[in-house]
């Protein structure tokens, strides 16, 4: 177990957790308000910090940052004109907390002017009402920061190994996680909304686009210990049964997403190791049942020092895409599709159900392969076999089924 791994507890910080993210929502609301949007709310959020948290610059007046020093416990604020303002971080109302942050956003000549509701929270009350005490536990924030260091450098080490559309490392406040999100580059269905207290609209472009997310809750929203999350939107066919890793991840029906425990990250021998895995092998889930490009998307992690090597071109003797030929194997009630490359076999199997049709029920690229399309080959023989033998097909396969939808070109064969 490493050091820089803290232990959690949500439950014996529950109430301190709960005032710190409306003290994030705060000064939150007063970045959104002054800053252009940017696609996926990401003109908002702060960023983790050997301190804390920082909100980067925030375009108000003389230009102005705000940041959260959890060694110190104050709120800093500094001007591009070199102006100074804090305020200290102790036991307090959140609305002491809202006057005090006004306050120094005057005193650094800014504009304190921000939406004064809390979004995402249930029963939201506005800043300046609240008047609930609220405890704050130094220990317990001191350590969440360190969880929060030690998680978004594995983040980023993940976040490397991807040459799509990718989000920056960043921590949401208003629902109160740090997450890191992979695009397809495809168009997604327009998000149903109905996130409590946060309009529609906003989420709706936040999901404008297939997605991979993955991130870290301190705890609360349906679960009492801190843990982290991935999920994919839209969700393929099959995502819920995936095989994912480590051992101690699994699938919440409530939440409708894969979940990790902090602790057993926290407690494995090699906790980067264990998170990294988890965030790889939801997103290779995401990717391989939802036909993503992984070819085009993906490439090695990052190392220090050191310049990522190209891609071979097709010119290169590097192992081509297309190399090797599908075969079928057809027998009286089953048969299958494979393709061998470099020595290493994938295969799509089938089920005969009448002499009309075919039922594929299983496709495997082993992972070596992935990334070169060799899944969405193996689909493309049997529509053309289909086509030419005058057979139907019932995709029961996840995998054969995505790509069948993405084509609508081969959609002639399905069973009507």
């Amino acid at each position: 177990m490493s050091s820089k791994w803290p232990t959690l507890d949500y439950l014996s910080w529950r109430e301190t957790c709960s005032a710190l993210h409306l003290y994030l929502q705060v000064v939150g609301k007063y970045r959104l308000a002054h800053t252009p949007w940017l696609n996926h709310s990401w003109n908002a959020t702060f960023y983790v910090a050997p301190s804390g948290l920082t909100s980067s610059l925030i375009p108000d007046g003389p230009g102005i940052e705000i940041a959260f020093d959890f060694h110190d416990h104050r709120v800093l604020g500094t001007s591009g004109d070199g102006r100074k303002a804090s305020l200290a971080l102790h036991d307090m109302t959140i609305a002491e907390f809202h006057a005090a942050f006004i306050r120094l956003i005057s005193e650094l000549g800014g504009t304190p002017e921000f939406h004064g509701q809390p979004n995402e929270v249930a029963d939201p009350v506005p800043f300046e009402e609240d008047h609930r005490d609220r405890p704050y536990d130094r220990e317990a924030v001191r350590r969440f920061h360190q969880a929060l260091m030690a998680i978004d450098g594995v983040f980023k080490t993940f976040r490397t190994s991807f040459l799509g559309k990718s989000s920056p490392v960043h921590l949401f406040w208003g629902s109160f996680d740090l997450a890191v999100t992979r695009f397809s580059g495809r168009p997604a269905p327009i998000h149903p909304g109905g996130v409590p207290a946060l309009p529609d609209d906003v989420a709706q472009e936040a999901y404008d686009h297939e997605v991979s997310s993955a991130g870290f809750w301190p705890g609360g929203g349906g679960i009492d210990y801190p843990a982290f999350y991935a999920y994919a939107y839209p969700a393929p066919g099959g995502f819920r049964t995936a095989s994912v890793k480590p051992d101690a991840a699994f699938w919440h029906e409530g939440l409708s997403e894969f979940i990790l425990p902090y602790e057993a990250v926290q407690t494995a021998s090699d906790p980067d190791a264990a998170l990294l895995s988890f965030l790889v092998s939801t997103y290779e889930a995401a990717a391989e049942l939802g036909g993503w490009d992984r070819d085009l998307l993906e490439c090695s992690h990052g190392e220090r020092g050191k310049v990522r090597a190209l891609k071979a071109r097709p010119s290169q003797a590097a192992p081509s895409a297309v190399a090797g030929e599908v075969e079928r194997e057809d027998g009286a009630s089953k048969g299958r599709y494979h393709l061998v490359i470099d020595g290493v076999e994938a295969e799509m199997t089938y089920s005969r159900a009448g002499a009309q049709l075919i039922i594929i029920d299983h496709t495997d690229v082993p992972a070596a392969l992935r990334g070169r399309k060799v899944g969405e080959r193996l689909v493309r023989q049997a529509i053309e076999d289909a086509r030419r033998d005058g057979v139907s097909i019932i995709p029961l396969c996840p995998f054969a089924k995505a790509q069948i939808e993405r084509h609508p070109e081969w959609q002639d064969v399905l069973r009507k």
